[in-house]
């Protein structure tokens, strides 16, 4: 595997984590403000696992089938997501 694919799958992977940390807090703030304390634990959980599966399903396209300027653009997207979110709130 070559280099470039390492790193861009890494770096896609921080920022995709981060990303997903953030929708699991978004989802626990609006159940919150619901009131359901019962299925909140779960719909924070479904949403987790459900970032954490589609982070996967990109990092391995981004190691072993994306071509290196698709690959890095959604590098790019992710780290300009990662610091949209997190300077805005």
């Amino acid at each position: 595997m070559e280099t470039w694919r390492v790193v861009a799958t890494c770096a896609f992977v921080a920022g995709g984590l981060v990303l997903v940390l953030v929708g699991m807090a978004q989802v626990r703030d609006r159940t919150r403000t619901r009131g359901q304390r019962r299925t909140k634990r779960a719909e924070v959980l479904r949403a987790g696992l459900l970032g954490l599966v589609l982070v996967a399903v990109v990092a391995l396209l981004i190691a072993y089938l994306l071509p290196s300027v698709v690959a890095w653009g959604v590098v790019a997207a992710t780290v300009m997501l990662v610091v949209f979110i997190t300077t805005v709130d």
